[in-house]
């Protein structure tokens, strides 16, 4: 099916549940062009364009260093751009420099990939337009916590973590958000990062009792320790993070392991025809490709909307939500996300699966 049909059609679907379209958008879309990071950029840049074409909206690409010294120059392209509103961002930097000249211009923002609960508070605080399609850094713990009190309440719990930064907070944010409800684990522990075996922790883990294990380690430390549970007849039930939606390094991870991740757009309902589109157009829709997509499509509903309002662009962002290809998208009073897009996933068969729509939660 050529990409301009599923497009329209999808674009139909939209205007059954909102305003009548006005015209496009004027978006910058600020992503990095060289370095590092060129190819999630290109990401960015390809999924924007992909549906700002049928619509009339326009794109202007803005390189993004993500180096501090360059915000200068970021600031000024984008004033300079004439955009509506900007999407894209990977990096913190990068917003941290853009943000207070884009609130002076009412240029709303959406960050596709930048966590940070730090800048956020800044801009609720300084009452910028900041808005963003990744989950804020809490989101994972509370995720976690309500998964386990869901699935594992009254089993024998253990808490274990890596010794890394981000290892260590996110187990202490679930360990805190767990006591609040009185909820103490067996068994907590720090154990030692990219080792061969984990076969001492195993043990130690079988000495305690605890049968259910959350892990703030990365995707490889979670594979040897489920390997070595199997190896030494330890029946434990493995959790783990986001960190766990990478790819197998040494060790393949093994079914049954789950995860509290983010599941890949390109096979939901709502993306599917878009991402058909998108592959006969030889763009496969992987990493930021569609919510670059959703961002652009997210503005132009609320283009439509603050035309209906006679609002802003930037207010009509938090009348949501507006139907994506991520789902229905809306901002809560925080700007985050208001509804998570956190799900528990399982492995299973070299891919993760909703865990609740196969019963394999505990």
């Amino acid at each position: 099916m050529p990409k301009s049909l599923v497009t329209s059609l999808f674009v139909a679907a939209l205007a059954l549940t909102g305003p009548a379209f006005a015209a496009g958008v004027k978006v910058a879309v600020v992503a990095p062009e060289e370095g590092a990071f060129a190819s999630l950029g290109r990401q960015i840049s390809a999924g924007a364009a992909f549906q700002a074409g049928d619509r009339g909206s326009q794109v202007i690409p803005i390189n993004e260093n993500c180096d501090p010294a360059g915000g200068q120059a970021l600031t000024k392209a984008l004033l300079a751009s004439g955009a509506e509103a900007a999407i894209g961002f990977l990096c913190t930097e990068s917003l941290e420099a853009a943000l207070p000249a884009l609130a002076e211009a009412g240029i709303p923002a959406i960050t596709v990939s930048v966590r940070s609960d730090i800048l956020m508070e800044d801009a609720l605080k300084k009452e910028w337009p900041f808005y963003r399609l990744a989950p804020s850094g809490k989101a994972e713990a509370a995720a976690i916590t309500d998964a386990i009190v869901a699935n594992w309440k009254g089993r024998p719990l253990a808490l274990i973590d890596d010794g890394t930064i981000h290892s260590r907070e996110l187990v202490e944010s679930v360990r805190n958000g767990l006591a609040e409800i009185g909820i103490t684990p067996v068994f907590t522990d720090t154990y030692r990062p990219s080792q061969e075996q984990q076969v001492s922790l195993v043990r130690r883990l079988a000495k305690s009792g605890a049968t259910h294990v959350f892990t703030g380690g990365d995707r490889n430390d979670t594979a040897v320790i489920a390997r070595d549970a199997t190896a030494e007849n330890v029946p434990i039930i493995l959790l783990g993070g986001d960190t766990l939606n990478a790819a197998d390094l040494d060790v393949p991870l093994e079914n049954g392991v789950l995860a509290m991740t983010i599941p890949d757009p390109a096979r939901s309902s709502e993306a599917a025809a878009v991402a058909k589109a998108m592959r006969a157009a030889k763009v496969e829709p992987e990493g930021y490709v569609l919510p670059a997509f959703a961002a652009v499509s997210l503005l132009e509903q609320a283009k439509d909307q603050a035309a209906k309002d006679g609002s802003s662009l930037a207010d009509a962002l938090t009348k949501g939500p507006y139907p994506t290809v991520l789902g229905p998208i809306g901002f809560n009073s925080a700007h985050e996300l208001a509804e998570t897009p956190y799900r528990l996933m399982r492995w299973q068969d070299g891919r993760f699966v909703d865990a609740a729509a196969t019963g394999s939660t505990e």
